[in-house]
């Protein structure tokens, strides 16, 4: 079964990471201008796509994030899992070193692995450079979506 693991080091200290990972504000600074919360499942809305994702919060601390997939959408993601884990580097307490995995991927799913991975790769980066200057830059845009009266 594929995971997709990257690691990278940001100038930022570990509860700025978290904070960047697990509150509405840095979730909107990095990832997507739409996220709502139901309870512990975080709904990330995309351009174009019909529904939110829908990702159980499992695990929030400054060593570990972790969101299980919870809804039919994407099928792709059916089963996955994401967790974040956070270190401080080597001699630098004010430094964090984050291990990203996304796993679970259930067979027939592979093929869109690759597409994702490269996602994520972009992503990083725009959390690197939020957690360390602060600068808003959410890779995906969106509209809020509005229920019919």
């Amino acid at each position: 079964m594929p995971e997709i693991a990257m690691q990278i080091d940001i100038a930022a200290p570990r509860a700025v990471v978290l904070a960047a990972l697990n509150t509405h504000d840095g979730l909107t600074s990095w990832w997507t201008t739409t996220v709502d919360r139901e309870d512990d499942v975080l709904l990330f809305d995309f351009p174009g796509v019909p529904e939110p994702f829908r990702l159980r919060r499992e695990r929030a601390d400054l060593e570990r994030v972790v969101w299980a997939n919870a809804g039919a959408f994407p099928p792709h993601w059916a089963g996955t899992w994401i967790s974040w884990d956070l270190a401080d580097q080597p001699d630098e307490p004010e430094r964090t070193r984050l291990l990203f995995r996304h796993g679970g991927w259930q067979p027939g799913s592979e093929e869109g692995v690759p597409m994702v991975a490269g996602t994520w790769a972009e992503l990083l980066v725009r959390l690197k450079d939020y957690a360390q200057s602060g600068k808003v830059q959410p890779y995906f845009v969106t509209a809020k979506r509005h229920d019919p009266e």
